[in-house]
Order: C-alpha cells, then sequence, then structure tokens
C-alpha cells in the first residue's frame, strides 16, 4: 500500500431496495457495517461515497451504483478522481466458492466468473486487495438452483446472522 495516498474500500452489489438483502450484495451490507449508522453519503461516479480520516489517512468508502457488472466503470472513476494508487484499492465482494460466512483476503487473482471483479479487473487492473466473502454454492445445500439465481437471492433469517457474524471480523487496520 502507497502511504500518503487515500485508501478506496469498495464493496460490490446491486442498487435498490430488491437486491438489499441478496447474497450479491454482502459487499453493500459490509461498507455500510463498516462506516456505521451515523455516516454521510454522497452520490458520486456513479457510486455512493462517504469518506473517513483514520490516523490522518483519507479512507473512502463506496457502494457503486451501476449494477454488478458494471462495478469497474464506477471504481475506474472514483480511482482516477481520488487519485488512488491500484495497491490502495480494496474491494469487499461475494463468493460462491467459499462456505457461508467465510473470509478471505489476497491480492490479484482471476474472477471465478464474477462479473463485478470482472468489470473491476477489465477497467484498472487485477493487481488489487480482495476480501471475499462466503455466500455458499447451491450445491452446499442440495438445492437444484442455477448458481446465477443463487447470487440474487435473498438470505434466510439464520445465513443473515452468520454473515452479520462474519462482517464484523473483517479487520481494516491493519492494512
Amino acid at each position: 500500500m502507497q502511504e500518503n495516498k487515500p485508501i478506496l474500500i469498495v464493496g460490490l452489489g446491486n442498487p435498490g431496495d430488491k437486491y438489499s438483502c441478496t447474497r450479491h450484495n454482502v459487499g453493500f451490507m459490509a461498507v455500510d457495517f463498516l462506516t456505521g449508522t451515523d455516516a454521510s453519503w454522497k452520490s458520486e461516479k456513479e457510486a455512493y461515497t462517504t469518506v473517513v480520516k483514520v490516523d490522518g489517512n483519507k479512507i473512502i468508502f463506496a457502494k457503486p451504483q451501476t449494477y454488478m457488472n458494471n462495478s469497474g466503470i464506477s471504481v475506474a472513476g472514483l480511482m482516477k478522481f481520488y487519485k488512488i494508487p491500484l495497491e490502495n484499492l480494496f474491494v469487499i465482494h461475494d463468493d460462491m466458492d467459499l462456505k457461508l460466512g467465510d473470509i478471505r483476503e489476497k491480492v490479484g487473482g482471476g474472477s471465478a466468473g464474477h462479473n463485478g471483479i470482472k468489470s473491476i479487473d477489465n477497467h484498472v487492473g487485477k493487481e488489487y486487495n480482495r476480501i471475499r466473502i462466503g455466500i455458499g454454492h447451491p450445491r452446499d445445500v442440495n438445492s437444484p438452483i442455477d448458481p446465477s439465481d443463487w447470487v440474487l437471492g435473498n438470505f434466510s433469517d439464520s445465513e443473515l446472522e452468520k454473515i452479520k457474524s462474519a462482517i464484523k471480523n473483517i479487520n481494516l487496520s491493519n492494512k
């Protein structure tokens, strides 16, 4: 990470109430938790953003409003506007290949079929920080649901509690 440069933390999701509790929106859920209920959001570069200062460092939290498949448009615009180096970009997103509530971090890599990640990769490159939150896979629960329908499905109450508990364990203070 480049010191003395802003940090951009992007939660991926889809805009609108109908998507608010879907598996694909865990990135939005995580950013909402990390920023707290007092966050003041504004609309810019096709995203909702809020800026906080931590130990003199500017941290921009963002929720792209371009829908998942075009997240890279918003992320690229924010990076250009705030002069964010790629290594200071953190993207929080859902991952079907992880068990429900598991969290993994990595830098770079493939998209694993995640269209939001594909879009960001295409617009800014691949070597950014990823925080993946497991949403499970329909095969884990012997469900015949197509994966694309799975990610747009709502969490059950018990699944949502597990996700909320996992999000509370995201620690950005050591970044």
